[in-house]
């Protein structure tokens, strides 16, 4: 996520964000629905959301949960200052919905907590208690919550252990700050922690419980080992939800985990929790090296276990964007066979060609559609899922997919790559594009059925090329993929099931107006029926002219004022949304 506390610790993290209801439910025509539903078309910043996640519970397929960076309780631009968007002091940005119809319609709950979105100015912003559509309980507890977003359904605790019976639990994992030091809290050491929320079903989540955020457990501090200087970022999460699993119900996170001065070292940490979630441990699963010129960090992780019970943490080992363009990276992955206590020492699967052509010099970030375009730091960073045979575990095949975007065909031959493995990672098959023709991938996430006989395939992409200008129109599209899985393991052909709404990135933007904004991730999730899926979309995001010239002043060095977002463009600028869409098995 782009945020304050992200900007001003880019230098340490080195290229690392009383009466409740419920927001009406948009309705799916063709497998495409509006799935951040409670935000409003404006003002910016309020109306911007991107970077999905999405889960379905392995024991109640009907029940679909999301999170995104979501900004709707923040003050509009025109709060205070109308040349900024500022993130808001102590406002959280994690937003949570629900689909309890398999993902067709979502819901977006309404709780309280600390909140600016009637700051709409003109006039300075003085944020109070009052509605919010983020995660909930932060406030209250000294925190905020930070965004990117993970979740995931696993079985609930009870007396006897971990069981289905007990129903489900909802794990929602995100960065989080401190609320405020002017206060004199801090619930915990450094800039950026994991925090991960909890809310249980009964057997199931239903509506009335989602909407009621007492049902919510406080946040906990799953990342308890930092030190005053830490930022932790890019974390996913997972609970082993297949009960032939000797370790079934046990949860796991991954994430990079920053420290020191500029050029510290940044190890991938994994922290896992058997009880629920009320208590974690931490284990760093790769070298604390400093940054060297070749290989350059790691982050961009997955996790995942089989139904065996084993961990698989994958993530890439960067080359360096200021040595090489595009720079070639690997993905790697190490492995737990004891339920999270030791891992697997990092092994290469693969290399791999960041499809990073450009490093824009604004943002220091590589971009993906133009100067000032929309960054791609984790494009090619591996996405995985296993089919696991949740929740049973009885028809596994324990397959494992990897999706990544690939630049090793050059420039606006960008790639949605694919290779499996159907032996607990030892050996891969050979790469595979598998993108329709004219996309140029951007991000991606594969999701397999429990019983690995489907994959679906959700990716953003661009359809216009590099763009030397913010004049040009650019395009930006959601497309979902399919495929049966075949002997050996194959897809035998994928069949394109759905292709969004196409927009212009360009009407995205970070809060600081500099350049668009569209995250860093898009997500799906599979039962042995449906598959669903979520993207970044800008089909509601209006071009503003006065920030295309204001961008393109900053590329030549020129001298073109801030624009006033709320007055200067039009009312839908920076309308960035999640869609999605539940798709059925197109052959049963």
């Amino acid at each position: 996520m782009q945020h304050p506390r992200i900007a001003r610790h880019l230098g340490v993290v080195l290229y690392a964000h009383l009466t409740l209801g419920l927001a009406a439910p948009a309705f799916a025509q063709g497998g495409d629905t509006l799935v951040s539903v409670g935000r409003p078309d404006s003002p910016f910043s309020q109306n911007k959301q991107n970077e999905p996640a999405v889960a379905v519970d392995a024991n109640h397929p009907n029940v679909v949960a999301a999170g995104a960076n979501d900004l709707i309780d923040l003050e509009a631009c025109k709060a205070g200052d109308p040349t900024t968007c500022p993130f808001t002091q102590g406002v959280g940005t994690s937003g949570v919905y629900f689909s309890f119809d398999s993902g067709q319609t979502w819901t977006q709950p309404t709780y309280r907590g600390w909140t600016a979105r009637n700051c709409l100015g003109p006039g300075e912003c003085t944020p109070d208690v009052g509605p919010i559509g983020t995660l909930p309980k932060y406030y209250e507890n000294g925190l905020v919550s930070d965004g990117d977003p993970a979740v995931a359904f696993g079985p609930r605790p009870g007396p006897n252990g971990f069981s289905w019976n007990n129903g489900s639990r909802l794990y929602y994992a995100n960065l989080t700050a401190n609320f405020s030091a002017e206060r004199g809290e801090q619930a915990f050491r450094g800039f950026e922690a994991v925090a991960v929320s909890r809310i249980d079903g009964d057997p199931a989540l239903t509506p009335e419980i989602v909407a009621d955020q007492n049902n919510w457990l406080p946040p906990v501090i799953a990342s308890q080992r930092q030190s005053s200087t830490t930022f932790s970022d890019k974390e996913q999460i997972w609970a082993d939800n297949a009960e032939s699993s000797p370790f079934f119900g046990n949860v796991y996170v991954c994430f990079a985990q920053f420290r020191g001065q500029p050029g510290a070292a940044a190890p991938l940490t994994v922290i896992r929790s058997t009880d629920g979630g009320d208590t974690w441990e931490q284990k760093q699963v790769t070298p604390a090296h400093n940054v060297p010129s070749t290989m350059w960090g790691q982050s961009g992780c997955t996790i995942r276990t089989d139904s065996t019970g084993v961990v698989y943490v994958f993530y890439e080992q960067f080359q360096s964007p200021f040595r090489f363009l595009p720079p070639h990276g690997a993905h790697m992955l190490v492995k737990s066979f004891d339920g999270g206590r030791s891992f697997t020492r990092p092994r290469e699967l693969f290399r791999i060609t960041d499809p990073c052509f450009f490093v824009d010099p604004v943002i220091g970030r590589c971009v993906m559609d133009g100067i000032a375009g929309a960054r791609n730091d984790l494009a090619g960073s591996p996405s995985v899922d296993i089919a696991n045979g949740a929740p049973t575990g009885d028809d596994a095949t324990d397959e494992i997919v990897d999706t990544w975007v690939d630049g090793r065909d050059g420039l606006n031959f960008e790639r949605v790559m694919l290779s499996h493995s159907t032996d607990g990672g030892a050996t891969w098959s050979g790469p595979t594009a598998i993108q329709s023709p004219g996309d140029r991938g951007y991000y991606t996430a594969p999701a397999l059925s429990p019983d690995g006989t489907d994959l679906y395939i959700v990716y953003n992409a661009f359809l216009t090329p590099f763009r030397n200008n913010t004049t040009d129109p650019r395009s930006l599209v959601g497309v979902v993929l399919h495929a049966d899985i075949g002997a050996g393991g194959a897809p035998t052909g994928f069949s394109e099931l759905h292709r969004g709404a196409s927009g212009d990135p360009r009407g995205s933007s970070q809060n600081d107006l500099v350049a668009e904004f569209l995250g860093d991730y898009v997500y799906a999730a599979a039962t042995r029926d449906f598959g669903v899926a979520v993207w970044n979309d800008v089909r509601d995001a209006a071009d503003c002219p006065a920030i295309d010239a204001f961008r393109q002043s900053l590329s030549n060095g020129g001298t073109v004022p801030t624009p006033r977002p709320n007055t200067d463009c039009p009312l839908t600028f920076g309308n960035s949304d999640i869609f999605g869409g539940s798709f059925a098995d197109p052959t049963p």
